[in-house]
């Protein structure tokens, strides 16, 4: 009968493997970097198999190393588990969720107590990330993204295809308003977000006039400008223009009455909110109840604000 590879050396393939370099797993296990090499090559000699590449001083798992290891770490991290419960140290479930700035820091921030309120108690890292993210160095269990194009090689789906809503405060709309058509707003003050270069492609004021049917003259790149959402939506809240904002993020400042609709005409975002959980998180139980969570609640508040103004794009794009 043949002899079970090893645990020491499913051990090292493992740390190796997530920290990318023999030294670091060594540090990890408490052994030395000629240990960790010695197990691998074990290992690797017991299944006939090559598991890693060295390059330089680090190393990168090779595809019969990549087809193990989800498996392999969710064993670990099941085994570990076990044995805080055997010992009477049973910890709480421990989430890392991954989105981007404006999503982490506003909506979604906002809502994780009803997450927690319905679930029970979970140890959650919520973390405010720009695309793309390293999902096993840091660990992240679910990331939330704009965009089908980033994580190709890890299972994705889409949730949800926003619009970007017109909205100010109350105050400015009373004193600038009644802004009924779309060409109401090429005269009053506009907040403008500049995303960068490397950002994905978010309608910008210009997109929304010529998809209102309105050709604005050069006046309207003028005014105040964020480099995030966040910070424009907080400029529009202070009473100082109208911003194009995404109904996800509009939502909670909409229902709390610090921001209101401007003009009820929307346009459709060209490209989808989107959850990527990595493999080896897919069976934890936690993370598949925060996935439906998510899923449920990104789709509700976006068509809350799609109901309320009027889509006037059909497909996807701008």
């Amino acid at each position: 009968m043949a002899h079970l590879p090893s645990f020491k050396g499913l051990q090292a393939l493992e740390a190796a493997s997530r920290t990318g370099s023999f030294a670091a797993a060594a540090r990890e296990l408490s052994v030395s970097p000629a240990a960790v090499s010695q197990l691998v090559r074990a290992l690797e000699d017991q299944v006939g198999r090559k598991l890693f590449y060295r390059v330089n001083r680090g190393v990168t798992p090779t595809e019969a190393g990549l087809e193990i290891l989800p498996r392999l770490t969710l064993a670990f991290e099941e085994l570990k588990e076990i044995s805080t419960r055997i010992s009477g140290t049973a910890r709480r479930s421990r989430l890392i969720i991954s989105a981007p700035p404006s999503v982490a820091s506003g909506w979604l921030s906002a809502r994780i107590a009803d997450f927690v309120a319905t679930h029970g108690s979970v140890d959650i890292f919520l973390r405010e990330d720009n695309d793309p993210v390293d999902f096993e160095r840091d660990r992240i269990d679910i990331r939330f993204s704009y965009g089908r194009f980033h994580y190709q090689t890890h299972a994705t789906e889409e949730i949800a295809t926003d619009v970007v809503i017109p909205v100010c405060s109350p105050g400015f709309l009373a004193s600038h308003g009644p802004l009924l058509q779309a060409s109401d707003l090429v005269s009053v003050p506009l907040v403008h977000t500049d995303w960068g270069p490397a950002a994905a492609t978010f309608p910008a004021w210009r997109n929304w006039f010529q998809a209102m049917g309105v050709e604005p003259d050069a006046s309207v790149g003028r005014g105040l400008v964020a480099n995030s959402s966040v910070a424009a939506v907080n400029l529009a809240i202070a009473g100082l223009g109208v911003v194009l904002c995404q109904g996800l993020l509009a939502a909670q400042y909409v229902s709390e009455g610090r921001l209101a609709l401007a003009c009820r005409m929307s346009l459709v975002q060209s490209q989808p909110y989107c959850l990527t959980v990595p493999q080896r998180s897919a069976a934890r139980p936690v993370v598949e109840k925060f996935r439906n969570w998510l899923v449920q609640n990104c789709s509700e508040t976006v068509k809350s604000q799609m109901d309320i103004g009027i889509p006037v794009l059909g497909e996807r794009g701008v």
